[in-house]
């Protein structure tokens, strides 16, 4: 099934501030951008916040014998400003592709939010991912990259049928997420959950997918579900899973409004 018509998203960010490379996603500590405040510098000073460099030098002038004007500065007075921008994100989709899913033609929906999505990845500079779970098992259809073309040629083509191994889908991200902060530490990753939240795989379903969100929660990994449950008797297990990974969830008529602004709260505070 064919992706329905893509439409723009609003902007979905990772709390906090981070360090990564400069983008257009989330709040960072960059080279570039406004000043925000001083600190002192853990290596050598690039730029020098003269007001916190004076303010800090100050009420030692006269143990340092000042007697003249000017100021008496030493090395440990020195302040380097900190300025704020914007990084780009591994934006990693774990997408529910399973019978349930294909059902109602809930799919080209589906596959509308994920490319809309992408594409305000690619105009934010953002890393993405694709893994996909279905049947028995998931797979990473698609590892960490800046091809935002070969993530929607991926996502064109996904098969979609069998049970709902929600565990094994969470399990995988998981272990895609562990691997890239080897290769790039700084770079802090958003994970978008697609899916109703049914979890029909194995003996025991449910309990095994819960335990694998918690994962994500445990280790302040940001993160959104976008719940694709529909019809007049709803489950509400999109949101129970959002609440385990602790992050939040978002239908896909919501997708489209100004709600989306603001939806990753910021995990540490969510915990408190």
């Amino acid at each position: 099934m064919g992706a329905a018509e893509p439409f723009r998203a609003k902007v979905l960010s990772v709390p906090g501030i981070g360090e990564g490379a400069a983008g257009r996603r989330s709040r960072a500590r960059t080279e570039h951008g406004r000043t925000t405040g001083a600190r002192r510098p853990d290596g050598t000073l690039t730029k020098l916040h003269l007001a916190a460099t004076v303010r800090a030098a100050a009420p030692h002038q006269r143990a340092r014998g000042r007697s003249g004007p000017g100021l008496v500065v030493r090395r440990d007075d020195l302040r380097q400003a900190t300025r704020e921008g914007r990084e780009s994100n591994l934006v990693l989709f774990v997408v529910d592709a399973s019978g349930s899913m294909a059902a109602r033609q809930r799919m080209g929906a589906v596959k509308g939010a994920v490319l809309s999505l992408l594409l305000d990845a690619y105009q934010r500079r953002d890393k993405v991912g694709l893994v996909t779970f279905r049947g028995a098992s998931a797979e990473v259809a698609l590892p960490p990259t800046s091809s935002v073309d070969a993530a929607a040629a991926r996502l064109e083509s996904l098969p979609t049928g069998g049970r709902t191994p929600l565990a094994a889908g969470l399990l995988r991200a998981h272990d895609v997420l562990r691997v890239e902060r080897l290769r790039d530490p700084a770079r802090r990753a958003l994970v978008v959950v697609v899916t109703d939240g049914r979890a029909t795989g194995g003996p025991e379903p449910v309990a095994p997918a819960w335990r694998a969100a918690r994962l994500f929660a445990a280790e302040g990994v940001a993160s959104v579900v976008v719940d694709c449950e529909s019809g007049p008797v709803r489950l509400g297990l999109a949101g129970r899973l959002a609440g385990e990974l602790g992050g939040n969830a978002v239908t896909l008529d919501e997708l489209r409004a100004d709600a989306i602004a603001g939806l990753v709260k910021d995990v540490q505070r969510r915990a408190a």
